[in-house]
């Protein structure tokens, strides 16, 4: 029986490191992608899998490492677009160059990740893609900028996953909460000390999973610290510029 497959970006540690052991145990064979190589080839050594060495704002990056995943593996069953930052400024410190690290890597890595393995899904006839939002990705936040690429990417899901559907590819979102990661160091006594809970980066990745077996396209799922991850309800709204099948039309006027 062939083994599914698995190709997760910011694989080396935090959720991303809970999603590959998660998936690496329930059969999956796992390529990790990460620009902390030491960790990288630690986990992927424990877990059986594959590291490739990569920095998701870079095009170029993405490109070779899907290639190099499909050359190992045949064919990519999930890929986890997971690798993300706090942002690097606000208003109040607002740094040109800080902003766009910031975008790089929350908004244009998964960009460059989702162009990178969109075409070989729907040449294979299907796949499953996890982005890794956020709750700032639906609610408003102290972080603007993180919060701002976070909101992009529920457009971006839920615009690819109209585009794709006909493909067999499905794209949804997950959105947790505070977690325990690297990324709270900053401010976690703080959170603590405020009694707001942090979850366990493997309870995100229970929830990634969940969401990469889901038959649904285009949603979007929030988890938080000892909660199940949960589907978000979203409107029915009609869809500018795209016809029922999914593909791209030239954007006109209103239709009646």
């Amino acid at each position: 029986m062939t083994r599914p497959t698995a190709l997760i970006t910011g694989g080396a540690g935090g959720i991303g490191a809970a999603t590959a052991v998660r998936l690496a145990a329930r059969g999956h064979r796992v390529a990790i992608a990460d620009i902390d190589a030491a960790r990288g080839v630690e986990l992927a050594e424990r877990i059986g899998g594959l590291f490739l060495p990569a920095d998701i704002a870079s095009p170029e990056d993405n490109e070779r490492t899907v290639a190099a995943a499909v050359a190992a593996f045949g064919r990519l069953d999930a890929v986890v677009l997971n690798a993300g930052v706090a942002g690097r400024c606000g208003f109040h410190d607002f740094s040109v160059a800080a902003y766009r690290e910031t975008m790089a890597i929350d908004l244009d890595g998964a960009v460059y990740g989702m162009n990178a393995c969109l075409p070989r899904l729907r040449e294979q006839g299907g796949g499953s893609i996890a982005v890794v939002s956020s709750l700032a990705g639906l609610t408003p936040s102290p972080d603007p900028f993180y919060s701002a690429a976070k909101h992009a990417l529920i457009g971006l899901v839920g615009s690819a996953a109209l585009l794709y559907a006909a493909d067999g590819v499905r794209v949804n979102a997950v959105c947790p909460g505070v977690t325990d990661t690297p990324l709270i160091s900053a401010f976690r006594a703080e959170l603590l000390g405020a009694g707001i809970l942090a979850a366990e980066p493997d309870e995100i990745a229970a929830c990634v999973e969940a969401v990469l077996e889901s038959e649904g396209t285009g949603e979007a799922w929030v988890v938080q610290a000892g909660r199940p991850g949960t589907r978000v309800p979203r409107p029915d709204l009609p869809v500018a510029g795209v016809g029922a099948a999914g593909r791209h039309r030239p954007a006109g006027p209103p239709q009646p």
